[in-house]
């Protein structure tokens, strides 16, 4: 970043991504070890998002107990009130830029209640990283505190490590693809069962879905572990490290006809199998075909990306395909992720943005881009977080052949839309 200050922020904090991926897993209570407001702004960030209740809890901490309080006291009230009412199978803890500014010793803390409640610890201050190093933090430390190890493996048991721009469908199809290899799979976290916008009995005060922490536990046996973005490899390597036998496989993305023909093909190898299941096959020649319909729209149309670095690389390895031109991709955070898509990337804010979009047709970013599209009359596709201005997020799919189709099709509309206006 070339800037002292970011004017209009496209960055998410750590803490953000943490409690996203706590949320993908069953009876779990995401605890954040802070002030009340920062709870309460995820909170309600993120049930506008999803259009579902949120369950988070806050050691709230404020002026007096930060200056006298070691971290200890808050949290262990914070358990105590929270198991009054409900019994989580798991409090995921972490940390705000404040407590981790004062020092406090989460891992002392969760030590010494370990007996009064199961809790996984993370350091994820906001004055560094973003969405996706919060995330990854956090599978990270799940990997590290709770997974068994293990000497044997399950041959037909399979773990997925989503990164977190993956919305629940797409951590559903990706295991459901993976499923046809013969495996019995496993996300971690999983979204796909907590955050999908299924109808439930009741509010829980807790996580409502996702990976059990008795499954986690049993993950160590598993004979391949498919870690998806460059956000989560490290946390792949880690779960690996559980079982020597374990295999893993990294893919920065499963978007695009090329990213997911790897996929497939690690797959098959893996599994000695010569040839997909036909409703594979038949997906691919849907892409190539949506790629000839699409590229009369799409091909030469200039596009500014400001997504995640993940994010941005799935869409923009999509999109090239059909022709795009993209004129410049801003990210929040600092990576060398997209250095080889030969665009220039900006590690920057809505004013970059804003400077950027001046000779381009396409935005993609998120519902905070709305306002400079409109100004500057482009058109814009929302993808990212947050997305305040439609419903049913959580069942957008850019992945695999299948969802490439859909992001191509939803492009080409947008585009063909905005020329007979």
């Amino acid at each position: 970043m070339n800037k002292p200050l970011q004017t209009n922020p496209i960055k998410l904090s750590q803490p953000m991504g943490a409690l996203l991926c706590f949320l993908g897993i069953k009876n779990c209570m995401p605890l954040m070890h802070g002030a009340q407001g920062c709870a309460s702004f995820s909170k309600v960030f993120f049930t506008r998002h999803f259009s579902d209740p949120i369950a988070i809890q806050t050691t709230a901490v404020n002026d007096i107990t930060a200056v006298i309080d070691g971290g200890e006291y808050s949290i262990s009230e914070a358990i105590k009130n929270i198991t009054k009412k409900v019994t989580p199978d798991l409090v995921g803890l972490f940390t705000t830029g404040m407590t981790e500014t004062k020092g406090d010793d989460i891992k002392g803390a969760a030590k010494l209640l370990e007996d009064v409640q199961l809790m996984c610890y993370v350091h994820t201050p906001d004055f560094e990283g973003g969405l996706e190093s919060g995330f990854a933090k956090s599978v990270e430390a799940i990997v590290d505190q709770l997974v068994e190890e293990k000497e044997s493996i399950d041959t037909n048991k399979a773990v997925v490590i989503p990164n977190v721009n993956l919305t629940p469908i797409e951590i559903e199809k990706i295991k459901d693809e993976i499923a046809k290899f013969g495996f019995e799979v496993y996300a971690l976290p999983d979204l796909s069962d907590s955050l999908d916008g299924h109808l439930g009995l009741k509010q829980g005060a807790l996580s409502s879905g996702g990976i059990s922490v008795e499954d986690i536990k049993k993950l160590g046996d598993a004979s391949v572990v498919i870690s998806i973005g460059a956000s989560v490899n490290k946390a792949g390597t880690l779960l690996k490290a559980k079982n020597e036998k374990m295999t893993h496989m990294h893919f920065d993305t499963v978007s695009g006809l090329l990213a997911t023909d790897a996929f497939y093909k690690a797959l098959m190898e893996f599994k000695s199998i010569s040839k997909p299941t036909p409703s594979v096959v038949r997906w691919r020649k849907r892409l190539q075909d949506a790629l000839l319909d699409t590229h009369f729209a799409i091909g030469g149309t200039k596009v500014v990306i400001a997504l995640e670095a993940d994010q941005s690389l799935s869409v923009a390895t999509t999109i090239l395909e059909a022709g795009a031109d993209i004129k410049a991709i801003v990210v929040p955070t600092k990576t060398t992720l997209l250095d080889h898509l030969g665009c220039e990337v900006i590690v920057g804010d809505f004013e970059d943005v804003e400077a950027k979009l001046q000779d381009a047709d396409l935005l993609i970013t998120n519902f905070h881009g709305e306002r400079i599209a409109h100004k500057h009359h482009k058109v814009l596709l929302l993808r990212g977080f947050p997305n305040y201005e439609t419903v049913g997020n959580q069942l957008i799919n850019d992945t695999l052949y299948e969802g490439s189709c859909y992001l191509l099709f939803s492009i080409a509309n947008l585009i063909n839309s905005s020329k007979h206006h």
